[in-house]
């Protein structure tokens, strides 16, 4: 055993001499492998050293630039609010002037007829109207102006239920639609997503314009029958009233609406043929005939069978016309189509009692576009408007009607 030691010992050391060299050359790799990160690493803090100095130099070329966008932001904002200022002081002059000088009457003078000057006046149905209850204001002025939202198209109607439940929200968009949204509160109404919060009621016949009326829980609206007006059939010169209960969901009456040769009564809103409107004395019709193509007719009807009860030919043109019926009488707004003021220029007292001399003329103010449509809520004394697809509220302030202006 002596002997085989050395050769051993002889062995190991020859399987030892590759290992060393590859550990060798395994090291160099290691070092060239460090000094290129290490280039790297050199390079990528020159480059951060050097987006830092660009950095810097740009933010000293900004701050002044920054200092003057602000000072310039200062000085238009307040151009803007002495602008402001004197838009208020100029309307504020507007509506002294309005008020010193009232507008001009609407009653139209036909001297072919009279021979001279004098008011224009047919003499049919027009029979005084007997006040069903005590109600006695008129319009003193528009107190206040909310706009909620807006919501839909540019022609719609949206209302309250006088005589229902006090916070629900009717809203029918469009002048030829069948699906009306009702809304639980007002709140529901004015969310962003409000549709969501909407239950829908589908009505059999598609309504036309924007005359509609919810009134004690009932939906009433004209109907174009097939060759109503617009549709060149023998029913060319009909309309049809539809009686639809909102909770049962149908039809509970109809009335062909007795009028012949019906046109639009309001031009800026040119789909609706009847306006429906509700006051304190109950349901009434505004609308125009070809027999008298200038001025505006209002009717009385029975909510519980639509017959119509009383009819009147009223002075004010239909031109231009938006109306709404307060306490039995008729009140027409005249709007433009660009945005601009509106102002109530003509009255109509189906009693008589509300003289054109002791009628209050107030403004509206800034608008959108045309008053679609106009609905007064008794209960609440507001006007919920529909302009230009925005709904606004209109608090008004009323007087008795014998008081003088």
């Amino acid at each position: 055993m002596g002997p085989c030691k050395p050769l051993l010992i002889l062995f190991l050391l020859s399987r030892l001499r590759p290992l060393q060299g590859q550990q060798h050359h395994l090291v160099e790799y290691m070092e060239r492998r460090l000094a290129a990160l290490e280039e790297r690493l050199a390079q990528c803090q020159d480059q951060s050293s050097r987006h830092a100095a660009e950095l810097r130099d740009f933010k000293n070329k900004m701050l002044p630039l920054l200092e003057v966008a602000e000072k310039e932001r200062e000085a238009l904002r307040t151009e803007a609010d002495t602008i402001s200022g004197r838009v208020d002081r100029l309307e504020r002059e507007v509506d002294y002037l309005e008020t010193q000088n009232p507008a001009l009457p609407c009653v139209e003078v036909d001297e072919k007829v009279t021979g001279g000057p004098g008011i224009k006046g047919k003499g049919r149905r027009n029979e005084k109207y007997d006040m069903l209850t005590d109600c006695g204001y008129t319009i003193s002025q528009v107190r206040s102006m909310k706009i909620l939202k807006r919501f839909g198209g540019p022609a719609g109607l949206w209302t309250k239920d006088p005589m229902g439940p006090t916070e629900r929200i009717y809203v029918l968009d469009g002048t030829q639609n069948d699906t009306a949204f009702v809304f639980p509160r007002l709140r529901d109404f004015t969310l962003a997503m409000a549709a969501r919060k909407a239950s829908r009621v589908r009505v059999p016949f598609p309504w036309v314009g924007t005359g509609q009326l919810v009134y004690g829980g009932f939906l009433y609206y004209a109907r174009r029958p097939p060759g109503g007006p617009g549709g060149g059939g023998e029913l060319e010169n009909t309309l049809q009233l539809i009686k639809f209960h909102l909770a049962n969901r149908t039809v509970v009456d109809s009335s062909v609406f007795p009028a012949e040769g019906l046109i639009p009564p309001y031009g800026l809103t040119a789909d609706t043929y009847i306006d429906l409107a509700a006051d304190e004395e109950g349901l009434w019709a505004v609308y125009a005939t070809r027999e008298d193509d200038r001025h505006l007719c209002l009717a009385k009807l029975d909510p519980q069978t639509l017959d119509t009860e009383q009819q009147w030919d009223t002075p004010c043109p239909r031109e231009n016309a938006a109306a709404f019926v307060i306490c039995g009488t008729l009140y027409v707004v005249y709007n433009t189509r660009p945005a601009s003021r509106a102002r109530i220029q003509c009255s109509f007292d189906a009693s008589g009692t509300l003289t054109p001399e002791r009628a209050a003329l107030p403004y509206f103010p800034r608008r959108y576009g045309a008053h679609a449509s106009l609905r007064y809520n008794p209960r609440e004394r507001q006007l919920y408007a529909w302009d230009d697809g925005y709904q606004i509220v209109y608090k008004l302030e009323m007087r008795k009607k014998e008081e003088e202006v």
